[in-house]
């Protein structure tokens, strides 16, 4: 957390609130935030004078696009960016302040400190560790069923972790991937080529009608999840199967249970995900 659909949401509204800014300056109070070849006192001097061009996603990563730079950001657990005025005193957690020309502060603040922001020069983006094995964008137009069909027939993982992985298709955390299965009816510890071909496409629309619906609401707020607005997403209203412990399932009644697969929370109906 957060996964696809919760950047997805983050990427607008910081659009919406930094696009076309300008950086005065940059601080950095925990540098293992700052990974990769250039190191967190380049990082800052490099950064000082950029425009902010764009920001994009690509999976589960924010691309912060400069002038001459790119930063590749992932948040990871419980990261998350604000944006306030200059002088609003610091909330504990604040790792990262990026200081706009405005007289307002874009500011990154992670509870766990697993998040991760990687500078490198503008084009190189997508060779940054992550980015480069990710598979396709779960979209209609880029997640292709053929190719999806072929990759899992070559596939003797559980389907569960190998949905996690990313380089079969992008942006799929644990919940969306056990909303997915339950949507197309299969049982997380199948093994993918055994999926038949029907099973493959109905698991191919459950994960693009999911991700989408997600999306559309805002992403999903469990814990502390909040966009770049600080507004919670609405999409936990919608979960059929993640943290419905024991209460009855929306098609057939039964109990929904938790079991651990790749050492994941998992969440299943046993009567409309069987694994025989």
């Amino acid at each position: 957390m957060p996964e696809l659909p919760e950047v997805e949401t983050v990427k607008k509204g910081l659009v919406q609130l930094v696009k076309g800014s300008i950086i005065t300056g940059v601080d950095v109070y925990w540098d293992r935030i700052i990974s990769g070849d250039i190191r967190s006192q380049e990082f800052s001097e490099y950064l000082i004078d950029e425009t902010l061009v764009d920001i994009e996603r690509r999976g589960k990563y924010l691309i912060f696009l400069f002038e001459q730079w790119a930063m590749v950001s992932h948040l990871r657990m419980e990261g998350k960016y604000e944006v306030v005025p200059t002088q609003t005193p610091l909330k504990k957690h604040t790792h990262v302040i990026f200081h706009l020309k405005d007289g307002r502060d874009l500011r990154y603040l992670d509870v766990r400190k697993f998040g991760r922001m990687t500078l490198v020069p503008l084009g190189e983006q997508n060779n940054v560790a992550g980015l480069k094995t990710l598979g396709p964008e779960p979209l209609p137009e880029t997640f292709v069923l053929a190719e999806f069909q072929k990759t899992l027939q070559q596939k003797k993982r559980a389907i569960k972790p190998l949905l996690l992985d990313q380089k079969v298709v992008a942006g799929l955390g644990n919940i969306y991937v056990d909303e997915a299965l339950f949507k197309a009816n299969i049982h997380p510890l199948r093994g993918a080529d055994t999926l038949s071909l029907k099973e493959m496409q109905q698991l191919h629309q459950a994960i693009i009608q999911v991700l989408g619906n997600a999306v559309a609401a805002g992403g999903t707020t469990i814990r502390t999840y909040k966009n770049a607005l600080g507004e919670a997403g609405s999409f936990q209203v919608e979960l059929h199967v993640y943290g419905k412990t024991n209460e009855p399932c929306i098609l057939c009644g039964t109990p929904i249970q938790k079991l651990k697969v790749a050492q994941r929370g998992t969440h299943i109906c046993p009567n409309c995900q069987q694994l025989a």
